[in-house]
């Protein structure tokens, strides 16, 4: 049943991301000549893959602590990385960040063409020559007042624990001077897991928006400190 179901949701997107997509384009070219940072059209993305959540009945999604994300101003968020669907459910924070995402992805027909439209950063893994290009695009994209969000530990977890966090977004924040947003994304691993996409039975996801780290000189101890915390509200009852 699950997989009939799996099958038929996969199915619904595909189809589905051709309208969406051409909405996407009309939302650029409308806002395009005074939506330097594409707000408008970051809003309508977040739309169109939290609408997938909301439709999904075997998913539930709640969201704490969105008012700690700002509307306006740089800051570096960070988030645990446990599942395909974390993407989908940080969109539903609504807010205008810039993804930071492995570059397979933005060859994604309709998906991966939205979301150069949006001006998010792509990263080549391993690659030196890419790791300093998006730096440099983050960089620029703070320097404008947009937020960027990142997945720390690289890549999805094997095995549900958090993994140890690499440097990159702490060096953005510690040279901007701007705020460390932990996130903590529960039970997106066991709505689907990291290999396959046969999705699983009713699964309550959480994403929980944790207090802002000011920035520290330090990158260890500022890492450091963004790990404890996501990692403690994973742990907590």
């Amino acid at each position: 049943m699950l997989r009939a179901f799996s099958v038929a949701y996969w199915a619904f997107i595909g189809i589905s991301c051709v309208v969406f997509f051409l909405g996407a384009v009309l939302v650029w070219l409308l806002t395009l000549p005074f939506d330097r940072r594409r707000v408008v059209l970051h809003l309508y993305s977040s739309a169109w893959a939290s609408f997938y959540v909301y439709v999904n009945p075997l998913w539930r999604l709640r969201v704490t602590g969105r008012r700690l994300v700002p509307w306006h101003g740089p800051a570096v968020l960070v988030a645990n990385h446990a599942s395909l669907i974390d993407i989908l459910v940080l969109f539903a924070l609504f807010r205008p960040f810039k993804w930071v995402s492995k570059q397979e992805i933005f060859r994604v027909p309709l998906i991966g063409w939205n979301m150069r439209l949006n001006d998010y950063v792509p990263l080549v893994r391993g690659s030196a020559e890419s790791i300093r290009r998006m730096m440099a695009h983050c960089d620029r994209l703070l320097a404008a007042g947009s937020p960027v969000i990142m997945f720390p530990e690289g890549r999805r977890t094997s095995d549900g624990e958090l993994q140890p966090f690499k440097d990159g977004a702490f060096e953005l924040a510690v040279r901007h001077q701007v705020p460390v947003i932990p996130i903590a994304v529960h039970g997106t691993r066991r709505a689907l897991p990291r290999h396959g996409l046969v999705l699983r039975d009713h699964v309550d996801v959480h994403v929980e928006v944790l207090p802002p780290i000011e920035p520290h000189d330090d990158v260890s101890s500022l890492k450091a400190l963004a790990r404890k915390s996501i990692a403690s509200a994973l742990t907590a009852p």
